[in-house]
């Protein structure tokens, strides 16, 4: 601004605007807009203001037929101010959900991440369930659209807890909201459960599929989290098959995260296949050498076939964000749609009352020929008079007064319908009309028992085919460093003390993972762990390396060192279960000059003898003997030992190597997961030594042996026992033969010795299956057996005492040779159950009830 000499404006007309607060007001104001109007959705009906206007557009346009995609935009347009795109992949997401849209055409699948066709070749109109909830335009409150040409409702009408349903995920100026799709037939029935007053619990449900840990979910809160894994499947011991995808992924976007993390060396694959039509299927092919049961591990480790999703429940209430669990919005909408249930009953025993009225006002009318005394009168007030004269002894019985209107209607009645009412026609649609009223009246006393055989309803019209898609399971937290693939070749230079992967051209020691830890043991007595790097120097003369894996409680050191301060030789042995890394710590007491004379590493805690020689030139009498590490107990590492010898040690070496001082490996089963586990968590298994080996037998009729590794992984739902192989059991079997069309019964060891294998131990004729099968040496069976001219008696046969042992191929004897049915196990009496027998010993399993020979029923 020009400005003269003195100082002031030589423009007086022009203003000085200030823009102190500008910007906060401005932000507010966009901020206020963005969470109310566009990303966040409303409690009562669960839509953005986007979906609620194409919702609302779709309606307008409802005649029952398909319409085109790009004319709904094109109609959805009048009321929503942001452009055809943001409408239409808002309406294709509402299509994809198969809930309130009926599409035709190619709509994209959000499995595979394809996108729909152009908007004008696909078509789609609101669902029978979206009008039934959705729509009721008496109870429904209006604004003006943005442009204030057309109404358009504040809030549909929804009477069912719609965001739950569909969830919805949108992000805000300052905030966001994330809620997860529920189960629609859970939710009803949770809603029913509110009604009731009870509490209740929903988990999210997901179309995708797959298997969901909600172990940590917390109501659909900020700071809770939903673990989703693919389901995969073991197809041979070379090929996995991926069935679903993680809520969220796609099947492109699953593949690049297997592919990535195969080029990163984290796991090791021959190919994947996208074999994905109707149903999802990855095959995954599996080098030669690569255990199925780790590569699963390793793809929900390194792979998007797990994903952690953070749930954030945020929705508007009274024009403002509110965070809520998914148990409270369900509550809040439960108790919604009670009142709009309410609404609509009182609006239509006002109808009806007004329906009882006039067709009360028309029989009186009709039927004591008031229309005659009209004949007389001059003028239109002179028949308004007259009418109401004559209706004058009536109106005491009618709920309201009688206006002018009524009477007016009733002047309307043509003398076509007068000269036929039916006074008989007309009492039976009063007598309707009453009872419709008391019923609604009824509904109205008794409003919760209304609301709850409406959601019963629902249930009943709509639930069908939306049964629950998501298994709700407890995920094992894996440990990546013994899934990773051995992708690094570890060296070490001993003597110049130098340890890792780039270290070509020395001594080769193991192949390890980019991810392991490594353990150094230098002959100083110093040790050290570190993560595996390139070329690290770790200090020279290095006697001992390899990859360590935290908490090997029998990964046993045995060490032989002499302290330099007494001049003493002292023995120890020790495990190295948990240390910090980089950081120097010490076999010996730690005193300069402290040596280490003799070193040895045992996996399993294996003791061994040694003879020690003693130097000639000292004064011991027995410069030579033997020493037994099984007679030392295992101590902490920070132990100082025990005296080995005064005198110098010339020379120490092995003897033989002995048994594992620990004794067998204690083995838990956690059924919850299906994972061996050496945490006391689950069913105990039994102490496992080298030679050991675990039976399952699966429902399919088959038996396998497997070792005893942790990474084994054992599907629950499959398999019917699991327990410490024993040569000596017995398995006990019940199998229909699906060619002779018989239960039979037989008994039979496991004599088969290869591992990893399924063995199927009854008939492979259709429709042969596994009824039952037990180890426990008392299993008895209760059926019914008859004739066609007999009833059927219970019948129990000790399976032990009904057959002898013989092989695992054969058939077996016949159950009865009468027609069987309802066969099952009888329950082991108290003192003989399974709770009471000793560790792994015995575990049986029963399977549905068997109906009759025709092999009816729930059966493998």
């Amino acid at each position: 601004m020009a400005e003269n000499t003195n100082g002031v404006s030589s423009h007086p007309e022009e203003a000085t605007t200030p823009v102190k607060g500008m910007y906060e007001n401005y932000f507010l104001d966009y901020a206020s807009y963005v969470i109310l109007e566009r990303a966040v959705p409303l409690l009562d009906d669960g839509f953005k203001p986007v979906q609620r206007r194409i919702l609302h557009a779709m309606k307008e346009m409802d005649d029952g037929r398909f319409h085109k995609v790009a004319n709904i935009i094109g109609q959805t347009m009048q009321y929503h101010p942001h452009g055809d795109a943001a409408i239409g992949d808002a309406l294709v997401k509402l299509g994809q959900k198969d809930l309130l849209v009926d599409c035709q055409g190619n709509w994209g699948d959000f499995r595979t991440g394809d996108n729909a066709a152009a908007p004008r070749y696909i078509e789609a109109k609101l669902s029978k369930f979206a009008l039934e909830v959705s729509y009721n335009s008496k109870i429904t409150e209006w604004q003006a659209s943005y442009d204030g040409r057309k109404k358009e409702p504040l809030a549909l009408p929804v009477k069912f807890p719609m965001v739950l349903a569909m969830g919805v995920e949108g992000i805000a100026v300052g905030l966001s909201t994330k809620i997860l799709p529920h189960n629609f037939i859970e939710l009803c029935e949770a809603s029913i459960e509110v009604l009731k007053g009870n509490t209740v619990q929903v988990f999210p449900d997901f179309a995708t599929g797959g298997k969901a840990d909600v172990s940590n979910y917390q109501g659909g809160k900020r700071g809770g989290k939903v673990r989703m894994r693919a389901t995969i499947d073991i197809k041979d011991k070379n090929t996995l098959l991926v069935k679903d995808v993680p809520y969220g992924v796609t099947t492109s976007s699953l593949i690049d995260s297997i592919v990535k993390a195969n080029d990163k060396g984290k796991i090791k694959i021959k190919k994947v296949t996208d074999n994905t039509a109707k149903v999802v299927e990855i095959q995954v092919d599996l080098p030669s050498g690569i255990s199925p049961d780790i590569a699963i591990d390793a793809l929900y480790a390194f792979t998007d076939c797990e994903v952690s999703i953070s749930p954030n429940a945020c929705i508007i209430i009274g024009e403002k964000p509110v965070f809520l669990t998914v148990e409270e919005i369900l509550d809040l909408s439960t108790r919604h749609t009670k009142e709009l249930l309410r609404k609509e009953l009182e609006i239509k025993l006002a109808e009806l009352k007004e329906k009882l009225l006039f067709s009360s006002l028309e029989k009186i009318f009709i039927e004591n020929r008031i229309y005659r005394d009209i004949e007389e009168a001059e003028t239109w007030e002179d028949v308004i008079a007259t009418i109401d004269r004559g209706l004058d002894p009536y109106k005491p019985q009618f709920f309201r007064e009688i206006t002018e209107d009524d009477i007016v209607r009733l002047t309307e009645i043509r003398i076509k319908r007068i000269s036929k009412f039916n006074k008989f026609k007309a009492d039976e649609i009063i007598k309707s009309l009453e009872d419709e009223i008391a019923e609604v009246t009824r509904n109205l006393k008794h409003l919760v028992e209304y609301a709850i055989d409406y959601f019963k309803m629902l249930i009943e019209k709509f639930g069908k085919g939306r049964e629950r898609k998501t298994e709700i399971q407890t995920f094992d937290n894996i440990q990546v460093t013994r899934v990773a693939v051995a992708n690094e070749k570890l060296y070490v230079n001993r003597k110049e003390g130098f340890v890792g992967y780039g270290l070509k051209k020395d001594e080769y020691v193991k192949d390890c993972s980019d991810i392991d830890d490594i353990i150094v043991f230098r002959r100083d007595g110093k040790y050290r762990v570190f993560k595996v790097q390139d070329k690290v120097f770790v200090g020279k003369d290095i006697i001992y390396v390899d990859v360590w894996k935290k908490g090997q409680e029998r990964k046993i050191y045995h060490a032989i060192y002499r302290d330099p301060k007494s001049g003493n030789n002292y023995v120890k042995r020790f495990a190295v279960t948990a240390i910090t890394r980089d950081k120097d710590y010490d076999v010996t007491t730690g005193e300069d000059g402290a040596k280490v004379v003799y070193f040895s590493v045992h996996e399993n805690s294996e003791s061994e003898v040694v003879t020690v020689n003693l130097s000639q030139s000292c004064r011991a009498k027995i410069k030579t003997f033997d020493y037994d590490f099984s007679e030392l107990a295992i101590k902490g590492r920070n132990s100082r030992g025990n005296v080995l010898t005064k005198y110098p040690i010339r020379r120490i070496k092995q003897k033989h190597i002995g048994s594992s001082t620990l004794g067998g490996r204690k083995i838990w089963l956690d059924e919850t997961i299906g994972r061996l586990n050496t945490d006391q968590r689950g069913r105990f298994l039994g102490e496992f030594d080298t030679e050991d080996s675990i039976l399952v037998v699966y429902k399919d009729g088959s038996y396998e042996q497997t070792n005893f590794e942790l990474t084994n992984r054992y599907e629950m739902n499959k398999s019917i026992l699991i327990e410490k192989f024993d040569p000596e059991t017995v398995i006990n079997v019940v199998h229909y033969d699906g060619e002779k069309k018989d239960f039979y019964v037989k008994r039979f060891k496991v004599e088969t010795t290869t591992m990893d294998t399924k063995f199927s131990f009854i008939g492979e004729s259709s429709g042969s299956k596994l009824i039952l099968a037990s180890t426990h040496p008392k299993t008895t069976v209760l059926f019914k057996a008859g004739t066609k001219t007999k009833d059927p008696e219970d019948m129990a046969v000790v399976i032990g005492e009904f057959i002898d042992v013989k092989g695992w191929r054969a058939i077996g004897n016949k159950l009865d040779r009468r027609i069987v049915t309802d066969v099952k196990m009888k329950d082991l009496p108290k003192e003989e159950s399974s709770a009471e027998l000793k560790a792994g010993d015995k575990v049986s399993w029963t399977g549905d009830d068997v109906k009759d020979n025709g092999a009816q029923g729930n059966l493998f």
